[in-house]
């Protein structure tokens, strides 16, 4: 199907895609409503109504540059102050209560499956990539559908009812904190601390407030940028270098694989090395949080892309409900066991979000509600659940193959 602006159109592609990312900020430092909803849903909002008009492609080599370049650049930029010892006391819970949120993923593929088996054929296979792809991510996703030899369509289709559902999803999270049944059921302080550092008595924003000019200099811009690309081009090849090198086949070799030769996790690392151990001069290059931010912004415009309604609605409805009543179990055991447990409202939402959408979009929804503090934190856990994916994605499409 055609679509107004081409998917080889890069120049147009990138306007429109930075173009509603700023857009979106604009709209939530102006309006209390907009603040309120959050730059980051309107940003995806506006792109799924554009791809599903017809304006821009679902897919194109741009979204790809998105998350091939895009998003790892603002991962260290967002990382700069993140001191790891003070993470380290923190990760700990955010590490429990993902877990536990894991629990909720591997039970909601059981009830889907078994609500709809007779629905949709050879749905044990989908059950395993959708377990690893949720707890994990796209790559535990295309490994699970090579391992169980799933078909070509349905994988397509899978596709997309996946991101319309995780587009969907992210913006139910990102209400959540704003619902008072939540905020008097859980405790948030990552929520009382945003809004009391903040003073919006004077008709500005929270956003506004929050993203207030600082000094910033050529240097500090200068600084920032070079050495992001510096870690990303650092951890890309020490990851490759290592996932060639170190042996698959077993469990511990395989572990050992997925750990090591996982740019993500480097980067992070990497980042969080010179943070603790060079406080002074990371801390003091200024524009890095917001530099960052605006690329992740860019990725949240990304994901709200793929979600065709069309697609979804005309080859696989099954499958919106398939993953539909896995990430609406997921949703209500991470927030049973997180209340059970005496979680953090915040500490919940990521967990659940890291187990549907991943590290990045976790990572993004923490930067989106100024949540700063358990940025690291989940990055390493979301990242962590890319080792376990396949594992248990295995372990569901086995056990749900005889059923």
């Amino acid at each position: 199907m055609g679509t107004l602006i081409n998917a080889d159109n890069t120049w147009a592609l990138w306007t429109i895609l930075v173009s509603i990312a700023a857009i979106s900020i604009y709209l939530e430092q102006t309006y209390k409503w907009a603040s309120k909803v959050t730059g980051a849903i309107i940003g995806l909002l506006i792109a799924m109504i554009l791809a599903n008009f017809k304006v821009i492609p679902t897919d194109a080599p741009t979204y790809d540059a998105v998350w091939g370049y895009v998003v790892p650049l603002g991962i260290p930029l967002l990382l700069f102050n993140a001191n790891i010892k003070k993470i380290w006391r923190e990760s700990g819970r955010i590490m429990i209560i993902y877990l536990l949120s894991s629990v909720g993923t591997l039970l909601g593929a059981f009830v889907s499956f078994i609500l709809l088996r007779n629905y949709i054929p050879d749905l044990y296979k989908m059950a395993a990539m959708m377990t690893g792809s949720y707890i994990g991510g796209g790559v535990n996703f295309a490994a699970m559908a090579e391992s169980f030899g799933t078909s070509g369509d349905w994988i397509s289709a899978l596709v997309v009812a996946d991101n319309l559902l995780m587009a969907l999803y992210f913006f139910v999270l990102l209400a959540i904190p704003s619902i008072k049944f939540f905020q008097k059921k859980f405790k948030h302080p990552h929520i009382d601390e945003v809004e009391g550092n903040v003073n919006t008595g004077e008709g500005e924003t929270l956003a506004a407030k929050y993203w207030g000019r600082k000094e910033i200099s050529l240097k500090d811009i200068a600084f920032a940028v070079a050495i992001s690309f510096a870690i990303v081009w650092v951890s890309t090849e020490i990851a490759n270098f290592l996932g060639s090198k170190i042996p698959t086949g077993n469990f511990f070799y395989n572990l050992l694989n997925g750990l090591l030769g996982n740019k993500y996790l480097l980067i992070t690392t990497i980042t969080m090395f010179l943070a603790s151990y060079f406080p002074n001069f990371m801390s003091n290059i200024h524009g890095a949080q917001e530099i960052g931010t605006f690329l992740i912004y860019i990725f949240l415009v990304v994901i709200g892309v793929p979600a065709s309604l069309q697609l979804i609605l005309t080859r696989s409805p099954l499958l919106l409900v398939f993953t539909g009543v896995i990430v609406l179990v997921n949703m209500t055991v991470t927030l049973l066991l997180g209340k059970l447990f005496k979680f953090n409202l915040e500490e919940i939402l990521l967990a659940s979000n890291a187990n549907i959408g991943g590290p990045t979009t976790a990572v993004a929804m923490a930067i989106a509600k100024g949540w700063n503090k358990l940025i690291g934190p989940i990055m390493l856990v979301g990242v962590f659940g890319y080792i376990i994916g396949n594992y248990l994605g295995i372990f569901m499409g086995n056990l749900l193959q005889y059923l």
